[in-house]
């Protein structure tokens, strides 16, 4: 059984602090959306869904036991509230996404002249709990299709027929699991249902310093699941693809670009141009909502920066000279070039038809 990262019922929300893991498993209460933003932003919940589930959710928990006396003053609080929940995390855009579906909602019920005020709130809590199950549905989906992209390459390659290769080898970067969605995972997912084929002989997965989400948290759901998986250090990535025979690196996403541009955990940059050089097909696994069409590239993604404390101590313990400079920005930008395929709940897309195909898919 997975993890369960998020406890949600109606005007209830506990969130798991995976701040505390591997050593500690605690539940934090989020009893509102000042709760909300300070879990998203301390890193206390992380994973782009993740982020846009909890966020919505702190919102639905505030104004549940709440009386509006109209829907405008409904609408109103919605509005302000979203806005404040996505300046928590900017690069993430699966809260912005959300935030605007959900304010939306709101203006068409606020116009919609049947509804009561009681009506619409009810609506609108609907409309955010159905986010979680939502979530873990395209997350089972995305799994299916990445993991047929990876055995139909590697069955390519060897020129044999898709489905009667053997086991493979996967790489991961930072935590894209059951700790970082509502459920099942993303890239993590990939891996879960290349195990459930009783296609996976190894996962590897790497530290991702400097908040050490890979060894704290992806880490600890892979021995959780009982993988086969080993912990490798970032500064391995290279030594690792020469010698392992890894059939395909996928990695999550905060944000794609309508290009195919995506941004991600920092150090993911560099293992695609690694799997480039060593000819391993480098996959980016994210539901649509992660894909920011209104981006036209990477350059135009807003890179959120960390505190320098993330790099100069672990717990509190210094282990930098004191005065250093520091530079640390939380995510980098893979360019499109570099990236085999986007795994969506849609399907698999090379980076230059994503655009096309997904405005497709909303149309439909």
């Amino acid at each position: 059984m997975s993890l369960q990262s998020i406890k949600y019922s109606r005007g209830s929300l506990d969130i798991l602090d995976q701040l505390l893991l591997p050593v500690q498993s605690k539940y934090v209460a989020v009893r509102g959306v000042e709760d909300g933003w300070k879990v998203i932003n301390k890193m206390q919940v992380r994973g782009a869904p993740a982020i846009a589930i909890v966020g919505c959710l702190s919102l639905a928990v505030e104004i549940y036991p709440e009386e509006f006396e109209n829907k405008k003053r409904l609408r109103q609080e919605v509005e302000g509230k979203l806005n404040y929940l996505v300046s928590a995390r900017p690069t993430a855009v699966n809260m912005k996404i959300a935030a605007d579906e959900l304010l939306a909602l709101a203006n068409d019920l606020t116009k919609d002249e049947t509804i009561d005020v009681a009506a619409m709130k009810d609506r609108f809590l609907n409309a955010t709990e159905a986010m979680l199950e939502k979530d873990i549905a395209d997350n089972r989906a995305i799994g299916a299709h990445g993991a047929k992209a990876i055995l139909k390459r590697v069955a390519e390659t060897a020129g044999a027929p898709t489905g009667t290769t053997g086991p493979v080898r996967v790489l991961t970067h930072c935590n894209t699991g059951s700790l970082a969605t509502a459920g099942y995972g993303t890239a993590l997912g990939v891996v879960r249902q290349l195990a459930e084929l009783g296609k996976l002989e190894h996962v590897y997965c790497t530290e991702t310093r400097p908040y050490n989400q890979g060894a704290r948290l992806t880490a600890y759901e892979l021995v959780h699941e009982k993988f086969p998986a080993t912990l490798v250090l970032d500064s391995m990535v290279a030594a690792l693809l020469r010698a392992k025979n890894v059939a395909g690196v996928v990695v999550g996403a905060d944000r794609v670009a309508a290009n195919g541009d995506t941004a991600n955990k920092i150090g993911t940059y560099q293992i695609a141009v690694v799997a480039k050089h060593h000819g391993v097909p480098f996959y980016v696994a994210a539901p649509l909502t992660s894909i920011d069409l209104a981006i036209p590239g990477g350059d135009h993604i807003i890179i959120e920066e960390r505190p320098d404390r993330e790099m100069t101590h672990v717990g509190e313990h210094r282990i930098a000279a004191p005065g250093i400079n520091c530079w640390n920005p939380a995510f980098d930008v893979t360019p499109a070039s570099l990236i085999t395929g986007i795994i969506t709940e849609r399907g698999v897309f090379k980076p230059e038809e994503l655009k096309e195909a997904i405005t497709k898919l909303l149309e439909s």
